[in-house]
């Protein structure tokens, strides 16, 4: 006999212990895991015959969970596709490396680990590791579909694991775990028949308990939810088939169950998260949906039947119009799989505009969570921008919550015809930006845009509802007929001397495109505006975050000529009589360029330029 002994990974091997050692809340969980487990191995295994097509090597699917209360052992088998010795090695020896991180790293700042082990473990894809929080020991017995020979695998969940040759006369794999003292409950039939209830009953395989004699009781209803009228399914049912096709513990925000018959036909039972699934911002951005031939497993792995922005759908959708032994090449080009796609964003879209209008609150809630996948669609998905920019919330500077598009334009102000909006990092500090000062003094709303895809869209979607968009800090952007009059207007506008400009533009030359004077500022001393054409400056942010080298255009400098200092400077300027105004100069572009956020050209001659004009203006 062959033994193999093996080390766990290192991160692996702390994910043990984090398992084993702090997450002991929901240890219930560990059956709902091994039972997902085993459902998954019987449907790879009717795919992989189905697609080489040996229609007489099919089987039914089968799930058994069996006691021995002597031993103080419980065992689940299936007769799935099974595992290979290599694959016991990848599979449960290895977890890979991003999630191990993610995981370990939110274990560490978790302040209670009691109240979020299930949590953990249904984010981080941990599932098998669960059955350690009841078991001392943990073998797995398996026998790879087409092969003849088995393999056991075993592990205390310390310091590594064994694989084994073994014999076993069926197909499939038998997990068996030695049970911890403190989990002896699970050796009584009537606590697994209630968990099977709990978690497992939806599960399309029938799940027997194997009592005395091997008679064989069928613990589970084995029939597919979505198979099942609407009006006779109750809310806890959905949920509980949520949470385990989503591996998540939220309650679904909308629920969506329909049968559609027509062109193509398939059902749909789709879930839209109440908050965000942990592995919504992952690079590949992938979609999680399950697609089904006839109850059939097909796979969770198309990146085509839904858009990558509404990767945060959960469920499943199964249809009889496309081949059991369709490849997933095939399935891109398949046009009934293109249907379902379009009539699932759709209803999607529909959903959505319902629970905005009906549960605002509610829809806010979920809108910080997800809010900025959706809005990859405004840049991604032409077709549908218009009904995705219904649905979008955003901050502005006189609302005290998140507003519409609509409910922006319903509050225009007298006069106002375009839709002013102002891109930034952080809300709280846009407020405090030069750019909103006329603005907010004429009381004309402004939208803070502060999500990074927001300039991506915005240079697709020119207007909502017939009103352009317009960025209060690119062009001259006149706003002195819009909005409540000031006690300002009815005074003569302050002009800059040419000599003043000329002076300015001269020292500044090269580091900006223009010097004007701005009348949409009211106590700052200037301000850095782009050209119609150039980029805001949060989009120049994101451009140097992905390439520090770049630089972008010189911006012009707008200066409130109402200032103080300005006019005295102006007035100096004028009369020929300054000749500290180089550094005046240089001043004013760095306070306009600190309003903004942004850095200064030269640090350290800022620092010299300011102390020099203090100390004159001690001495004078």
């Amino acid at each position: 006999m062959t033994v193999q002994t093996f080390n766990f990974e290192a991160d692996t091997g702390k994910i043990l212990s984090i398992v084993i050692n702090s997450l002991y809340s929901q240890k219930e969980i560990f059956l709902r895991e091994l039972i997902s487990n085993a459902s998954d191995a019987i449907n790879k295994r009717k795919f992989d015959i189905m697609t080489a097509g040996n229609a007489a090597d099919t089987f039914d699917g089968k799930i058994t969970i069996a006691v021995n209360k002597k031993d103080k052992t419980i065992t689940l088998s299936d007769n799935g596709i099974g595992l290979s010795s290599d694959e016991m090695v990848e599979t449960l020896g290895t977890i890979a490396s991003s999630g191990t991180k993610a995981f370990i790293e939110a274990a560490k700042s978790t302040k209670d680990a009691n109240d979020v082990s299930d949590q953990l473990i249904g984010q981080f894809g941990v599932g098998f590791y669960s059955a350690f929080m009841v078991a001392e020991q943990v073998e797995v017995l398996s026998k790879k579909h087409g092969a003849k020979t088995a393999s056991l695998w075993a592990s205390d969940g310390q310091g590594g694991f064994t694989i084994t040759d073994a014999s076993r006369d069926e197909t499939g794999t038998s997990v068996i775990l030695h049970l911890r003292k403190e989990a002896k409950e699970y050796l009584e039939q009537e606590r697994i028949t209630h968990l099977v209830k709990k978690y497992s009953d939806h599960i399309a395989q029938p799940i027997f308990w194997i009592g005395k004699d091997d008679a064989a009781e069928q613990l589970n209803s084995s029939a597919a939810l979505w198979t099942r009228p609407a009006k006779d399914i109750s809310e806890d049912e959905y949920t509980s088939f949520y949470n385990a096709v989503a591996s998540s513990y939220d309650k679904p925000f909308i629920t969506l169950h329909n049968k559609t018959e027509g062109a193509v036909e398939f059902t749909n039972l789709l879930f839209i998260p109440s908050s965000a699934p942990f592995d919504l911002y992952d690079p590949e951005r992938k979609s999680k949906l399950h697609l089904y031939v006839n109850r059939v497993f097909i796979t969770d792995d198309y990146e085509g039947l839904v858009p990558k922005w509404m990767r945060f759908l959960r469920g499943i959708i199964d249809t009889p119009d496309v081949d059991l032994n369709v490849s997933r090449e095939m399935l891109q080009q398949n046009p009934a799989v293109t249907k379902i796609s379009k009539a699932v964003i759709k209803r999607v879209l529909s959903e959505l505009k319902k629970a905005l209008d009906k549960r605002r609150d509610e829809y806010a809630t979920f809108w910080e969570g997800l809010g900025k996948v959706l809005k990859e669609g405004l840049y991604e998905d032409q077709a549908n921008s218009e009904k995705l920019l219904e649905i979008c919330l955003f901050r502005s500077t006189k609302a005290d919550k998140l507003i519409t598009l609509q409910d922006y334009i319903d509050d225009f102000a007298e006069n106002q015809e375009v839709i002013y909006y102002l891109s930034s990092d952080d809300a709280d500090r846009a407020r405090l930006s030069p750019h909103l000062e006329s603005f907010q003094a004429k009381n004309i709303d402004v939208l803070l845009l502060t999500d990074p895809i927001d300039d991506f869209w915005l240079s697709n979607i020119q207007q909502f509802a017939g009103k352009n968009f317009q960025s209060i800090t690119r062009g001259e952007v006149d706003i002195s007929k819009v909005g409540e009059a000031t006690s300002k207007d009815d005074q003569p506008e302050d002009i800059l001397s040419d000599q003043f400009v000329a002076k300015i533009k001269h020292v500044l030359e090269g580091n900006v495109a223009n010097v004007r004077s701005s009348a949409n500022m009211e106590t700052s001393l200037a301000r850095l505006v782009a050209d119609d054409n150039g980029m805001d400056q949060q989009m120049e942010r994101m451009m140097r975050m992905h390439n520090p080298d770049f630089k972008g255009m010189p911006k012009v400098l707008e200066v409130n000529a109402k200032h103080p200092l300005i006019k005295s400077l102006n007035a100096k300027l004028e009369a020929g009589e300054f000749e500290g105004s180089d550094d005046f100069a240089k001043l004013i572009l760095d306070s306009a360029l600190v309003a903004e956020g942004e850095a200064i050209i030269d640090p350290r001659d800022f620092a010299k330029r300011l102390s020099d004009v203090m100390q004159k203006a001690l001495a004078s």
